[in-house]
């Protein structure tokens, strides 16, 4: 398609005002933490000068994953306020442009920066992510990993607690079994496995050694057992476990669009609800993040059409609060769906739909 010139230097215009501004922001990111953090820590001996390059480095996709769309924002703001107190939005009107002609040259490169995005969180951020861990020497280890076993009638059959995982080894593991509640009518803890070490092997978890404390239906301690080569896990719920445990040691962010679609599969398989909803909550995120930089960028041309002698301080403020609006609520549409108040696919989209319902209003009121 034929690019006309007006497309060009609008393209260019706005181009270079998101470009300084997702440097800006992305400046001020850094400076109060990241950076300061890292030349403390270089200044002190704990960091050599390559590896704080380095970190500096593999922090940047994090930082420019959130800078986008605002960078998108108020570039496209900058650029239309310039455009219209230099009368060139009123001479583009008066050769018959109409607002959405005016911005297709901005949409196209919203797109562009939308696919931008996406590729960043879904690859690069990842793949940094486990870099930095690397460069710092930290290991990918579970503090904590809880794996229910449910019966077919969804009572309790044991639950597993492994309290040390290092993606090799797993230690300090805890067995709760359950009565069966078809035989005894609760689910009661019939017996506490204590083991220093399981072993996986062959699609199955094996406790070569453990302790066996053994409790009364009453609730009243027995005995103590000791038992050896026991398989605790077999067969799917054993490599189910395995997965989901490794999966467990890595951040959504350290993860890409394809580790976190099987995990999401295996939480969904395994009912471990709480974690399945945060998680596919982080998922749609990815898509609706990248999708926020055609939204900014439509969002901040309106709001930069202004007449010429009309002042820029509402459309500036407008501007921060939506920003301030989008990041800050982030924790709490998490929140909502790990806690399965809201449906995942719902709180992943508030956000998107607010601003279309704020375009549309400006769309109204703003004289375009």
């Amino acid at each position: 398609m034929h690019i006309k010139l007006i497309d060009k230097y609008i393209l260019s215009q706005v181009f270079l005002s998101c470009i300084g501004c997702i440097l800006v922001f992305m400046i001020v990111w850094i400076m109060p933490e990241i950076l300061l953090k890292t030349v403390q820590r270089t200044l002190n001996g704990t960091y050599t000068v390559e590896m704080a390059f380095s970190i500096l480095l593999n922090e940047l996709p994090k930082v420019l994953n959130i800078a986008m769309p605002v960078g998108m924002l108020l570039g496209c703001i900058f650029t239309f306020d310039k455009l219209s107190k230099d009368f060139e939005i009123t001479v583009m009107r008066g050769f018959g442009f109409s607002f959405r002609r005016i911005i297709f040259s901005v949409i196209i490169l919203s797109i562009f920066a939308s696919v931008f995005t996406f590729f960043i969180g879904s690859k690069l951020l990842p793949l940094s992510a486990c870099n930095l861990k690397a460069i710092k020497g930290e290991k990918n280890r579970v503090s904590q990993f809880v794996f229910p076993v449910k019966n077919k009638d969804e009572s309790m059959n044991k639950i597993l607690i492994v309290s040390n995982f290092d993606n090799s080894n797993i230690k300090d593991v805890i067995v709760l079994n359950f009565y069966n509640k078809s035989e005894k009518g609760s689910s009661l803890l019939s017996s506490i496995l204590v083991s220093d070490f399981v072993k996986y092997d062959n699609d199955s978890w094996v406790i070569n050694s453990a302790k066996k404390y053994m409790i009364s239906e009453e609730g009243v301690f027995k005995n103590i057992e000791v038992v050896k080569n026991l398989k605790i896990l077999e067969n799917e719920s054993a490599k189910n476990a395995y997965k989901l445990m490794k999966y467990s040691v890595y951040r959504d962010r350290e993860m890409t669009n394809a580790q976190i679609s099987e995990y999401i599969k295996l939480l969904k398989n395994e009912r471990m609800d709480d974690e399945y909803n945060f998680m596919l909550n982080k998922y749609i995120q990815r898509y609706t993040h990248s999708f926020m930089c055609i939204l900014f960028a439509i969002l901040g041309c309106m709001l930069g059409f202004s007449k010429p002698r009309e002042q820029k301080f509402v459309g500036m403020l407008i501007a921060v609060g939506v920003i301030f609006f989008y990041y800050i609520t982030i924790p709490f549409f998490d929140l909502l769906a790990e806690k399965a108040l809201l449906p995942s696919y719902v709180t992943s989209m508030i956000s998107p739909v607010c601003i279309l319902v704020l375009i549309c209003i400006l769309k109204t009121v703003k004289d375009l």
